[in-house]
């Protein structure tokens, strides 16, 4: 029988080979956690689950009785902070996609992983379920962990977690007496900023900044999120953050009513910060008109802009605009969207399963034979070619 303080693991799969081999060969004491059953099956690996209470569960997607994406919705609905391990035989990208949407943890190819992935999961696990109440700076270290791989996940298109999260806050954490919210997306381009410290968490900070959430969000940014009535001193405290860290920047969005308004913010905010990235600008640096284009672009990447489409949406004749666009980006508004249509071509290609006539929908360029000879014309290579040459780790024709 587990330990009080121990975790609980379940190991789900209809290969006795596989538990077994879990069982066996990861060291599971070193996480401070216990296999405390396996099962065949999802209908018995469910009875299980409802017997031991398990708080982390491996679980094979294809099972006889009971899938593993089921078995995961239940144990989900049953205990939302259970950690969920999702193991294939194949790539199953649209399977572990539903399993990253009902809050399952991590996606592993049985026949692929390294044993340092499985185990940089579970030591993960034992930071997040061993983090005592109330928040100590080891826990909150480990929130503001899990928090931004939420965030991440969301931000990429792979994982709802972070809405509900959102929702639950809203209105448990962060409803501040229902006051609007304010969000500020802060960017810094120093070595890895401590933003908790920098900013303050749900206790505020002894700069003087005001109670508020904050979820970094890589090396070098952070979300903040506080009150309406918190914004002046908010704004006081960067400004004098500023004036010792030039590097310093900002954008924000507010006030916000509901959870749905400060998930739009964040959104917004990053994919306005993806751009600066991008073109190595800012809002301000180009003529309103033309960030308001590219914005546009960018943000429905599936729509076939045309030129006079796109300068009757900011306001401007068609040659007006099209003799501003070259002059600000140097590109033609054909040339430039040529140039982001085969960027996206090659993050699609590269990072995701999706099949050729998808990556065509995505890209606005109609059907999947289409894509394929406008690639090729562009590139000298097949979209398979492309993708096969990123597998093998050949470098690509960018």
């Amino acid at each position: 029988m587990a330990e009080a303080n121990t975790i609980k693991v379940l190991i789900a799969d209809d290969e006795s080979i596989v538990r077994k081999g879990l069982q066996a060969t990861v060291p599971w004491h070193k996480f401070g956690m216990e296999v405390v059953a396996d099962a065949p099956n999802g209908r018995k690996a469910w009875e299980a689950f409802l017997e031991h209470r398990p708080q982390v569960v491996i679980t094979d997607i294809v099972m006889p009785e009971m899938d593993g994406i089921e078995l995961s919705r239940k144990v989900k609905n049953e205990d939302p902070n259970a950690k969920i391990i999702l193991l294939s035989c194949h790539r199953d990208f649209e399977y572990a996609q539903q399993g990253m949407k009902i809050g399952a943890s991590g996606y592993l190819l049985k026949t692929a992983f390294e044993d340092d992935e499985l185990e940089g999961m579970l030591e993960k696990f034992r930071r997040e379920l061993s983090a005592a109440q109330p928040v100590s700076p080891e826990a909150g270290e480990a929130e503001d962990e899990r928090l931004a791989t939420l965030l991440y996940a969301w931000l990429s298109g792979h994982g709802g977690q972070f809405q509900g999260e959102m929702e639950k806050r809203t209105r448990e954490n962060w409803h501040w007496n229902g006051q609007p919210a304010y969000v500020y997306l802060i960017k810094s381009s120093g070595n890895g900023t401590e933003w908790r410290e920098l900013l303050g968490g749900k206790e505020g900070n002894g700069n003087g900044g005001p109670d508020g959430a904050v979820i970094p969000f890589g090396e070098h940014r952070c979300f903040w999120m506080f009150p309406q009535s918190a914004a002046e001193s908010a704004d006081s405290l960067l400004v004098a953050l500023k004036s010792e860290r030039p590097q310093l920047l900002w954008a924000k969005k507010g006030p916000l009513e509901s959870a749905d308004e400060r998930l739009q913010a964040i959104l917004s905010l990053h994919k306005e910060a993806e751009l600066e990235k991008s073109y190595g600008v800012t809002a301000g640096d180009w003529p309103e008109p033309i960030w308001k284009a590219v914005k546009l672009l960018h943000e429905d990447p599936e729509a076939e802009w045309t030129v006079g489409d796109v300068a009757k949406e900011v306001g401007l004749s068609r040659s007006h605009f099209s003799i501003l666009f070259k002059r600000t980006v140097g590109d033609s508004f054909v040339a430039f969207q040529y140039k982001r249509k085969l960027k996206l071509s090659y993050g699609l290609l590269k990072d995701t399963h999706l099949t050729m006539q998808e990556i065509a929908e995505r890209t606005g360029l109609g059907d999947s034979k289409y894509f394929s000879k406008w690639f090729k014309r562009c590139t000298g290579l097949t979209p398979s070619q492309y993708r096969a040459r990123q597998k093998d780790g050949k470098p690509k024709t960018e």
